[in-house]
């Protein structure tokens, strides 16, 4: 099975480019014979926002220029998420890429003015490499599952780096990603964020299994919340690596906040486990690819922080993962998950 665009709209690429073309004119103002070429959606990724690769040609002092892009548009009617963190999304991948810890793709240009695209959107560089992909799951066919042990082991190690590394920017540089009041920061943010999903999935149906879940994770709380950055989809399959397997960019920051450390690592571990584990659900186990016990120590190792009483984070993303699955099935209209499998995956009664 070949890779599948799985955008949640596409548009007709020959007019886009000519928008692009038209738009570009005011990014460079010194250029010349504008070209948009190349434009083609992701495949096998890319879910809640429409993103589509292109390449920019032109001449600028003489000199013929070309640079690798990739538009990011935000979501117009298929929304997966109740806030709206577009603007923020932006501005944590400039501050990363300014900071140089993390390897993110260089955001260029930022345009508010819907009128020209239907929404606003940025433009970001185009980085070259491969990832792997959800859809069909990268466990079961593709290059990571044809990769040998060792090449795997690579792509753990250095995805684990920079998930880490996330962690050393400093909180006080992101205050942007801060929510209000009490919920400013810390484990409170992500946990209002999701109350306000909750309350946002019932007003298509009610949501009890939610609700339980919620009052389980408020009753057993965690005592240890070390600050830190939210990436919020800390995942393998949303990095690209070059072909000596290392990560050449980390991608999909729509999502972040200033929630806290630990629920990062909770959800690369969950996700690594349910994808390539060696109870994996969705894929296959990948020899190589690191176990949670090592993935947590080489971050920790990095970080320079503790990972103590990150089950409660896990459990937490269990609960974030089946909001999100909620969400696609409404928007979707389909079943999803019947209450008895919510019930167990979520620990309830």
């Amino acid at each position: 099975m070949s890779d599948v665009i799985v955008a949640p709209e596409t548009r007709d690429l020959a007019e886009l480019a000519g928008r692009l073309e038209h738009w570009l004119g005011g990014c460079l103002p010194r250029a010349t014979g504008i070209a948009v070429t190349d434009l083609a959606y992701p495949r096998g990724a890319g879910q809640s926002h429409e993103t589509v690769l292109f390449d920019a040609h032109w001449t600028e002092g003489g000199q013929p220029r070309t640079q690798g892009c990739v538009v990011r548009i935000k979501p117009r009617t298929f929304t997966v998420f109740p806030d709206n963190l577009f603007d923020e999304q932006h501005a944590i991948m400039k501050l990363l890429s300014d900071e140089g810890l993390v390897r993110v793709a260089r955001p260029l240009w930022f345009e508010e003015d819907p009128s020209i695209l239907g929404n606003p959107f940025f433009v970001m560089e185009k980085k070259q490499g491969r990832v792997p992909v959800s859809i069909p799951p990268y466990g079961r066919e593709g290059w990571l599952h044809d990769a040998a042990p060792q090449q795997r082991r690579s792509v753990w190690r250095s995805a684990v780096e920079q998930l880490a590394a996330i962690q050393r920017v400093p909180v006080a540089s992101a205050g942007f990603l801060g929510g209000k009041g009490a919920a400013a920061r810390g484990v409170a943010q992500e946990w209002d964020k999701y109350q306000r999903f909750t309350a946002w999935l019932e007003e298509t149906a009610p949501q009890p299994v939610l609700r339980d879940a919620l009052a389980r994770l408020e009753s057993a709380w965690p005592a240890h919340d070390p600050e830190g950055i939210v990436w919020g989809d800390a995942r393998i399959g949303n990095m690209m690596f070059d072909d000596d397997f290392h990560v050449v960019a980390v991608m999909d920051w729509e999502q972040p906040s200033l929630g806290g450390a630990l629920h990062d690592l909770a959800w690369f571990c969950t996700l690594s486990e349910t994808m390539h584990g060696r109870n994996s659900t969705y894929g296959a186990y990948l020899e190589g690819m690191g176990t949670r016990e090592e993935t947590i120590a080489l971050w920790e190792e990095i970080s320079g922080k503790s990972a103590a009483g990150l089950e409660w984070y896990e459990d937490f993303t269990q609960f974030k993962m089946t909001c999100t699955g909620v969400r696609l099935s409404q928007l979707r209209g389909t079943a999803g998950m019947d209450e008895a499998a919510m019930r167990r995956r979520l620990k309830v009664a």
